[in-house]
Parts: structure tokens; C-alpha cells; sequence
């Protein structure tokens, strides 16, 4: 049976903790999509682990690991990210790790492109990591990219590199910031025997591992509304990370997929460029940024914020089918008089109630959010591991969103902790 963990706002919501919690009732955690880009923090007796390109089931000593096909591997950050997790205790995670051999590349070519993309359009900028996400898609896409399959078997994977150099410069012209396609193409044929032994065909792995009834955890990345399809288009990542991505990035039997986790915070932040309804430009995004600590993992830039927008939830719940949610960070509105939550938008030229959310990014970047204000509980929640447990006013916010969204909140993060999650 395989349980799938996707966020629904705009990613940072914490998925990482329930991963972690999910991961220790199961035998694979798998990612499916995205690369480099994505961040999951995880604290554990006070020491905290930043996962980029690994799956967080590597926390877990009898948990297999597996990157899937639909992720674009950066191979320096495989190593140096494995070598750190190993530095802080991590046991056997070489023997727990797996990736597939259908994973293209994402090579420092690619940020490098990302970088000059990024300048070309000044203030209308994307917001990116600059990691070369998006490049190395779009590589893909193209047909002219690198899998990890090339590199391991194809002594000639160095021409396609050297031939995507080639159209990078003659698209943004110059010298590409200072890259070294020699140097690249160098440091893969020293990654390549070194990387052989995580190398798998994932078909083969999956498709052994679903006969044999084991349990797997897909671990997802980025959240539905940065999704390249259903997301807030043009200001999305360049990967699908909805349900339909993680069976179009990994081979599970969808007739063997247990339960869809969607993962929101109490509130909503977002990182980048990008319409943002409920979004806060006062006293109320400082409180939310500086206690909820909302400084990005991979980028470290300070998230925008604003209340829950229980709209573009809605929304989000409609493309994935959830069927139970991770309410996070709830202790971070522990010391907030009112709480306002966003049920509805109005057309700025009509002043009616729209229907859904809108594809258009100009129009949802003029809708006016309208609010509910809920009391709130002014006592702390930290480390409270029972529904019942929690505040009067705290239940009654649970309770709303349930309500609003059809779906039922099943864990509450109350605490930066592992085990800071209240149950019900």
C-alpha cells in the first residue's frame, strides 16, 4: 500500500515532520519530483537535518530510500547532502539509498542559465532558486539533456553537455556567468563509479516491491499551487507536484495507493514572485515570519505572509482529493487576539463573489480576500499531543477549516519538534 504526502498551499508547510513520522511505519520513502529546490527540515533531540535531494526516510534505520525518475538529480548535492546527514549520525544511509538510473541531470549549466533567465527579466522575475530547475525540465522536455543512465554507460554524455552550452550561449550570449563546461563534464566522469552503486532500475524495484505488499511513503515536493499546470502560472515550479505528477514520477499501482495526506500550514506563506490573496504587509506578516521562523531552507529568503487562505485550499483539495490533512505550526498563532482565515474572493472591477480560483495570474493578484475573524486561544499549544488537549478556540479553528474544506485535519503540528504533533 502506498501513502502520498502532498503540500497544498505553496510549499513550506512542513511536510518533512509527517514524512518523518510516516517514515518509521514504512519500508520505502520515495520522492517523485522536483530536485534540489525543494527543503524539508527536520529537528530531532535539538539537532536539525535539511533535506534537498534526499528522501527524510533516511532518519529511519530500516527504511529504503528511493529517488524516482520524475526527479532531475544534481549529483554533487546527492554526495555532499549524504555526506552531511552521515556527519551527524545517519546509520547504513549508503545501503538505504537508492536512485533511479531514468533521473536527468540537472547540472550547474542549468543554474547558470536559471540565473541569467532570472536577470533578463528583472522586476518581472520568476522568483527561483536559481538551482536550474527549470532549465534542466525544459532540457528534458527538449530531448537533449542527460540521464543518470548516460552517464553511467555513455562515454559521448559529455557532447550533449557540451551541446546544450553551446545554445545557452547563444541564447543569453557571453561567457554564462563564468561556467565551465570542462570542468562540469569532469566532475560527472568522477562521480560516475561512485554513484553506480545507488543506481537502479526503478520499474524493477517498484514493481518487486508492490508484490511483495511493502509499505511505501511518497514523500512530496513543492505543493499544488506551485504545480507547472494547476498552479499560479507563470510564478510555479517546472515539475508537476500534484497527484497526477507523482504517478506520472514514480510506477505505483494506483489501485495500491492507500490514502492522499495533504499538508497546510495554520496560516500561508509563500516564497518568490506570484499572487498572493491573503497576503499581510504589516504587523501581522513580521509576527508570522519572525515566530514561525519563515526564512526559506534552500534559499534562506525571508517567505512572504499572510492568513490561511482557505480559497486557493479549496482549490488545491479539488485537484488532489485529499483524504486527511496535516494542519502545521499551529502553535505560531498562539499569541494572536483574532485570527482572520480568507473564505471567499470578490472581483475587483464587479465587487462580486468569484467562483473557484482563477487561472489568471493578473486577475488573482486584484481579488479582494474576503475574511472570517475566529478568536483566538492566547495560550501556548507547544507540545500538546491530543485534540482534546488543545484550547477551546483552537479546537473551533480545526474545526472550521474541516468544516470549510470537507476533509478531516488528522495530525496537528503543535512545536518545532519530531514529536510535536497532536493526534486525533
Amino acid at each position: 500500500m502506498a501513502t502520498i504526502v502532498l503540500g497544498v498551499q505553496w510549499g513550506d508547510e512542513g511536510k518533512g515532520k509527517l514524512c518523518d513520522v510516516l517514515s518509521s511505519e514504512v519500508q520505502i520513502c520515495a520522492r517523485a519530483t522536483g530536485g534540489r529546490n525543494c527543503g524539508h527540515t527536520i529537528v530531532i533531540e535539538g539537532t536539525s537535518y535539511d533535506f534537498h535531494m534526499l528522501p527524510s526516510g533516511l532518519l529511519h534505520p530500516s527504511t529504503t530510500n528511493l529517488i524516482g525518475p520524475g526527479v532531475v538529480l544534481h549529483v554533487p548535492t546527492f554526495f555532499s547532502e549524504l555526506a552531511t546527514i552521515e556527519a551527524k549520525g545517519v546509520q547504513n544511509a549508503r545501503q538505504r539509498l537508492k536512485v533511479s538510473t531514468r533521473c536527468a541531470l540537472n547540472l550547474d549549466l542549468h543554474a547558470a542559465a536559471d540565473r541569467l533567465r532570472e536577470g533578463q527579466l528583472g522586476t518581472k522575475n520568476i522568483g527561483t532558486t536559481g538551482k536550474g530547475i527549470g532549465p534542466a525540465y525544459s532540457s528534458k522536455a527538449e530531448r537533449s539533456t542527460v540521464l543518470l543512465a548516460d552517464l553511467l554507460d555513455d562515454d559521448e554524455f559529455g557532447d550533449r553537455i557540451r551541446a546544450m552550452e553551446k545554445d545557452y550561449k547563444l541564447r543569453y550570449g557571453g561567457d554564462l556567468g563564468g561556467y565551465d563546461v570542462e570542468a562540469e563534464i569532469k566532475e560527472l566522469q568522477n562521480f560516475r563509479e561512485k554513484i553506480r552503486p545507488f543506481s537502479v532500475d526503478d520499474i524493477e524495484f517498484l514493481a518487486e516491491a508492490q508484490e511483495q505488499g511493502k509499505k511505501i511513503l511518497v514523500e512530496g515536493a513543492q505543493s499544488a499551487l506551485l504545480d507547472v499546470t494547476y498552479g499560479t502560472w507563470p510564478f510555479v515550479t517546472s515539475s508537476s507536484t500534484t497527484f497526477g505528477g507523482v504517478m506520472a514520477g514514480l510506477t505505483l499501482d494506483y489501485r495500491k495507493v492507500d490514502s492522499v495526506i495533504g499538508v497546510l500550514k495554520a496560516y500561508t506563506s509563500r516564497v518568490g514572485s506570484g499572487p498572493f490573496p491573503t497576503e499581510d504587509f504589516g504587523e501581522v506578516a513580521t509576527k508570522l515570519q519572525e515566530i514561525g521562523r519563515e526564512f526559506g531552507v534552500t534559499t534562506g529568503r525571508r517567505r512572504r505572509c499572510g492568513w490561511l487562505d482557505l480559497v486557493s485550499c479549496k482549490y488545491s483539495h479539488n485537484v488532489n482529493h485529499y483524504d486527511a490533512l496535516n494542519l502545521t505550526k499551529l502553535d505560531i498563532l498562539d499569541t494572536f487576539q483574532e485570527i482572520k482565515v480568507g473564505v471567499a474572493y470578490k472581483h475587483p472591477d464587479t465587487g462580486e463573489v468569484i467562483k473557484g480560483f482563477p487561472a489568471s495570474a493578473k486577475l488573482l493578484s486584484r481579488v479582494e480576500a474576503v475574511y472570517k475573524t475566529l478568536k483566538g486561544w492566547n495560550t501556548t499549544t507547544t507540545g500538546i499531543k491530543k485534540f482534546s488537549d488543545l484550547p477551546r478556540e483552537a479546537q473551533d479553528y480545526v474545526t472550521f477549516i474541516e468544516d470549510f474544506l470537507g476533509v478531516k485535519v488528522k495530525w496537528i503540528g503543535c512545536g518545532p519538534n519530531r514529536d510535536d504533533i497532536a493526534t486525533r
